[in-house]
Formats: structure tokens, sequence, C-alpha cells
């Protein structure tokens, strides 16, 4: 099969042959239909996670998939040959990964079914973000009328993470520089979104709309210790990116260091929230899996929202 790989680490993705995987037991053979590119992606082949992971090599890339059952391992129930699925690839080790033309996954975590009203290539840009951006904000709580402030808001977790902060009525600060990033974060949702330009003066710009420090943040990029002294005391930071309590000693201020967990029950609720349109998934530009490559560039020069890549 066609498959996104990587002979080494650090290395640059390309598109090879390599043999398709078969289900182990308590697993299903995917034909996947859609992926994406997540950051998780980049580091991998940047060689960021090395000794974090185990790596098999020829190491297939992708956490995302979206496609349909082709077969099911030993001991499988809940899903048939046939069903359309999605969710994230959420094996202990990086080499048999989404971004190729068939997938295994466990069924125990990281997948659930595709509702019908719910596009393939959608789904395919859904999973890992979308966790990302639920957890991050069932870690946070915000009230109705509390200051989210989201660092972070043109890439995919954060576009995702601006449109469920809003429908929660969260007051929403995202940071975008003007111009195309400006628009598309406020094109995201119909709710009013404060933007924060942070190659400016961050700490002003925030202060003038939250005088007080805001209720709490979203660090999904920048510096979370300059973000974290933009709470107000008591307030409450979610990092996706590793910010630990350690990092604001001494400030009256708590760090919820997130660790995506795409459990059914999350996939199952991201996927109604897209499906009834509630939830809008960013795919910003698709790629062929041929062009994978590309996609990767793109995503590494800062690409806006999702960039998918359709496998079939």
């Amino acid at each position: 099969m066609r498959a996104v790989t990587l002979d080494a680490v650090p290395a640059a993705p390309a598109v090879t042959e390599v043999d398709p995987p078969s289900p182990e037991a308590g697993e299903l053979l995917v034909k996947v239909a859609a992926s994406s590119v997540n950051g998780f992606d980049a580091s991998t082949a940047a060689g960021h996670l090395q000794g974090m992971m185990e790596h098999r090599f020829p190491l297939v890339l992708g956490k995302d998939f979206a496609g349909t059952v082709e077969a099911v391992g030993e001991g499988v129930e809940g899903f048939a040959v046939g069903d359309a699925v999605f969710g994230v690839v959420t094996k202990q080790f990086l080499g048999t990964g989404s971004l190729a033309q068939y997938v295994t996954v466990p069924t125990a975590i990281g997948v659930a079914p595709i509702p019908a009203a719910l596009k393939v290539e959608d789904a395919g840009a859904l999973g890992l973000a979308g966790t990302a951006a639920l957890d991050s904000l069932n870690a946070l709580s915000p009230a109705e009328g509390q200051t989210v402030l989201i660092s972070g808001a043109t890439g995919g977790v954060g576009a995702l993470a601006v449109q469920l902060a809003a429908a929660r009525g969260a007051k929403v600060i995202a940071t975008a520089r003007p111009g195309a990033e400006a628009d598309f974060v406020t094109g995201l949702t119909q709710k009013q979104v404060h933007l924060v330009d942070f190659t400016g003066d961050l700490r002003a710009q925030v202060r003038e709309i939250a005088p007080d420090g805001v209720d709490a943040v979203l660090h999904l990029a920048g510096d979370g210790a300059q973000l974290a002294s933009l709470l107000r005391p008591g307030g409450e930071i979610a990092s996706t990116i590793g910010l630990s309590q350690d990092a604001v000693e001494g400030e009256d201020v708590t760090v919820h260091t997130v660790w995506a967990v795409p459990s059914a029950e999350t996939l199952t609720a991201l996927a109604e929230f897209a499906a009834s349109g509630a939830l809008s998934v960013p795919v910003t530009a698709t790629y062929p899996l041929e062009q994978a490559p590309q996609a990767f560039a793109a995503f590494g020069a800062g690409a806006l929202g999702k960039l998918g890549i359709t496998c079939s």
C-alpha cells in the first residue's frame, strides 16, 4: 500500500510502498479515506519524540483517520465490516500510522462511528485536534461569561477551541495577527471573538479587554509562563504543550497539563457537534496522499486551521 513514511528521524516525510497491516486481537483494519496533518506528526518527523516512544521503521506517520472497516480482529465487538469509523491511532509505539491506504486501530480507545451527516473529510481531521480542544476546555470548565484567552487560535486545536468556548458562553480572546489570521478566527463563529496580536504588547492588549486579568487561558502556543501572568488571581491555564505547575511557582494560578485522550465518548460528542453544524471542522486545504510532503511543508510554514489528506 502507499503510505507516508520515515526511514529514520529526523527526516522529511516521503510517500512509499509498504506492506499493509493485519488486525490483531481487539483491532480493526480500516480502509482510510481521509486523514490530516497534526503537530504530533511533524514532531515525530523532526525527531522530537526519540526516547519518548518506540519507533518502528519504516515508520508510517499519522494519528487521525476516517474510513471504512475492512476486517475485524479476534474478540472485537460492536464493530462490523462496512462500518464508517473515525478516530485517533492510540498505539504505544510509532510506526503503523494513518497516513496510508490502510491502518489498524485498537477498539478499546480511539475509534467511534461517523454519523451519517458528517463528511468523511471532516471526520478525518477532527479526532486529535478536537479531543485536545475539548479536553482542555473541560479541564478549565469556564462558566458562562467568564473570559478565556486562547493562544494559538489559528491552528487546528485553537480553531476548534474558539468555537467550543464560544458555544459555552465564554468571552473569548484569541491570538491572531491582523489580516488573514484575524479573518480566519473571526469567521469561525457568529459570536464575538476579541482578537489580540501576539507580535505586539500582549499584556496591554489583554488588559484592555480584561482589566483584572482573564479567568482562564488555553496554552496551545507561546510562552506559557507569560500567558499565566495574564490570569486573575485564582485563574487557571490548560496547556497541551507541556507547561507544568513548577513553571508558575509563586503565582496564584492553577496549571492543567493536558494529554488528549480520544475516548469513544469524547469522539462521539465531537462527531455529534460537527454533524449538527454546531462545530465546523476548520479544514483550509486538502491534499492527495501523494502530495502529503507538500502538506507537511505547508504545516511547517504556519498554515491556518487543519490540512486534510485524502488517502483513498
